[in-house]
């Protein structure tokens, strides 16, 4: 079953309630597996349109956990086609995935030799920590952070090794305000990315305040014999919820990172979840670890945790139900979404000094842009 091209277009025009409600119903047995079956809102399976939710699950990257909920026992739950392209999905993450665990392989010995500090960030390796299993969704590029003084000397670790700086990412508003490059190599086979960052957070939402800590709290993961550098588990949810507000800000669908808040957050005892409140607190990000929090509970179901009660107050004028079409179906011409100046006021943690320094920054951001990546101008031609 093809997806089709224009997926935004066609899902808003269809609306796709039954499909959203669906896709969310497979998402809470992921998570809770001891339910009985699917609740596709009382409508009939075979009356869902497989290829509607095959766009909504792939958009928001989590096909493999459907076809993990849709259990053998529960086949008859799947519309007619769905399990076949999910089953192809699931074939073509495992061989996108494996090939970035190569790469991440390989640039590890690179990094490793030139004796360059750095982690990993999200990809398979978070994957099989979060999920014990490295091809839950789909990892086409190898994402590495360092800091910012190590910055250069990462990019030339990696230009050693037959990567180059593709495109635009060269520009001033990709390394000073996105802070990353992506990295390009091409064998002639096949192309490997790296995404090299020296800041986690697009400006217009909060940053870390230390960069450097994520360093320095990392954990190793055994892969292929070779000790590879992760980030910490309280940072792997830090990261998510990150995630999560960067999609809202671009009005994305996340349910993907949404499902990752909810693996990380399960994992820690109550006096962990203290652990990593105080962590956000001082990352800054505390108002940003409670938007994900909150989305984790309105798209899966709350967890009368620690975590989730303080949850609650974080954008309380949204309602859970707009807030959850934001997260699974940002398309929906419907929402009423708040102005991006008021969600980084919240994030803020409403401060005043904290939201005019992250709103100037995201200004000068926006000025840059505009400045170092118009499109170039068609050449004038005289008359004569």
């Amino acid at each position: 079953m093809a997806v089709q091209d224009g997926s935004y277009d066609r899902l808003r025009a269809a609306g796709c309630a039954d499909e959203v409600a669906y896709v969310q119903a497979c998402l809470r047995l992921f998570f809770n597996p001891a339910a009985d079956a699917v609740d596709h809102g009382g409508v009939p399976a075979p009356a869902i349109s497989a290829a509607n939710v095959a766009d909504i699950a792939r958009l928001n990257k989590v096909a493999v956990f459907l076809l993990k909920a849709l259990a053998p026992a529960l086949t008859g739950a799947a519309p007619p086609g769905l399990l076949a392209w999910l089953e192809g999905y699931r074939r073509r993450t495992m061989s996108m995935n494996a090939a970035c665990i190569g790469d991440s392989i390989a640039i590890h010995q690179v990094l490793g030799d030139r004796r360059v500090d750095f982690v990993f960030l999200k990809g398979p390796l978070q994957q099989q920590l979060l999920y014990g299993d490295h091809f839950m969704k789909p990892s086409g590029d190898v994402d590495i952070l360092v800091s910012p003084a190590g910055f250069s000397a990462a990019r030339e670790a990696l230009r050693s090794a037959g990567y180059e700086v593709a495109g635009k990412s060269r520009s001033v508003w990709w390394v000073r305000f996105l802070g990353e490059q992506h990295m390009v190599r091409d064998d002639g086979v096949r192309a490997a990315t790296v995404d090299l960052h020296h800041r986690l957070q697009q400006p217009g939402s909060p940053s870390p305040r230390d960069i450097d800590g994520f360093l320095r709290r990392r954990r190793e993961v055994t892969v292929a014999g070779a000790a590879m550098p992760l980030i910490s588990a309280s940072d792997m949810l830090l990261l998510s919820c990150i995630s999560v507000a960067k999609a809202f800000f671009n009005r994305e669908p996340c349910a993907g990172y949404v499902c990752d808040v909810r693996a990380a957050a399960s994992r820690l005892s109550e006096a962990e979840q203290q652990k990593v409140l105080d962590h956000a607190a001082g990352q800054g990000l505390a108002d940003t670890l409670l938007l994900g929090l909150r989305a984790a509970d309105v798209l899966l179901g709350g967890t009368a945790t620690l975590l989730s009660d303080r949850a609650v107050r974080i954008l309380a004028r949204i309602d859970n139900a707009d807030l959850f079409h934001m997260v699974i179906a940002p398309w929906l011409s419907s929402l009423r979404w708040p102005q991006r100046r008021t969600v980084l006021w919240e994030l803020c943690g409403r401060e005043p000094v904290r939201y005019l320094a992250e709103a100037g920054w995201a200004a000068s951001a926006d000025l840059s842009r505009r400045l170092f990546e118009r499109p170039a101008a068609a050449p004038v031609r005289g008359n004569g």
